[in-house]
């Protein structure tokens, strides 16, 4: 891979503050963003949270605060559209309480919305007076409409994709996983060997942990200590392929 990435090397995990460290990428050197930012919520993640024993989930969930939700927003993603190639594409992952934002933030940055896609999931959650929330919105978005990679791997692509969540069991783990099925199916829709694919918010690691299985190269951030350490382990790369700025 010949990009050059500013302050980056490819095929590395990052420990720091996304709103800091994005703007030290270069200019238009990303293929794809693939990404699931925190949600502005009151998210007590680490004990009772799924049932699961408190003990084995890691502390430090990064939140952002409700009244600041906008303006990060806004802020990543003008850096997501600055860093994105004139082909590059980006989906990014949102609960529905803070959609708006998301969306204001989309139009914002001057990307062009292909697809508002819907992921639904099994969620074992009892409720009294309210539906149970089983879905995630996914937003499939484009710096040209004209201009970017969709391999149309099924005949009759369609924009509600029903993928079982993924759970640790007996080990450490992280609050929330993206399901590897649902990130090898974005990166073989719009991505192709050797692209660069990068993660603003690592969470757990899967797009990296993905994306290096699928052949892609990868960028990834994550403030949360715990978490960059865990995400590190689980794609079981050298020491010399994790940096901390």
């Amino acid at each position: 891979m010949n990009k050059q990435l500013g302050a980056f090397d490819p095929d590395m995990l990052y420990h720091g503050n996304a709103l800091e460290l994005m703007p030290m990428i270069s200019d238009g050197v990303i293929d794809l963003i693939v990404t699931d930012p925190p949600f502005a919520i009151d998210f007590k993640a680490q004990r009772e949270n799924y049932n699961r024993t408190g003990s084995n989930v890691l502390e430090g969930y990064k939140e952002i605060p409700p009244g600041e939700y906008h303006d990060f927003t806004q802020r990543w993603m003008a850096e997501a559209a600055r860093v994105l190639a004139p082909d590059g594409s980006m989906y990014v992952f949102s609960g529905w309480n803070r959609l708006r934002d998301i969306l204001e933030g989309i139009d914002a940055a001057g990307f062009t919305t292909i697809n508002h896609l819907i992921w639904k999931y099994q969620f074992g959650v009892f409720t009294k007076k309210k539906y149970v929330t089983s879905h995630y919105h996914i937003l499939f978005v484009v710096k040209d409409p004209k201009r970017y990679t969709f391999n149309k791997i099924d005949h009759y692509p369609e924009d509600v994709w029903v993928i079982n969540r993924e759970y640790w069991k007996g080990k450490k783990k992280t609050p929330t996983k993206l399901p590897s099925e649902i990130v090898k199916k974005m990166l073989a829709y719009s991505s192709n060997p050797g692209d660069l694919v990068f993660d603003p918010f690592l969470g757990s690691g899967t797009v990296a942990i993905v994306s290096q299985r699928e052949g892609r190269h990868f960028l990834g951030f994550e403030v949360v200590p715990e978490y960059f350490a865990f995400a590190n382990e689980c794609l079981c790369t050298s020491p010399e392929s994790v940096k901390r700025i």
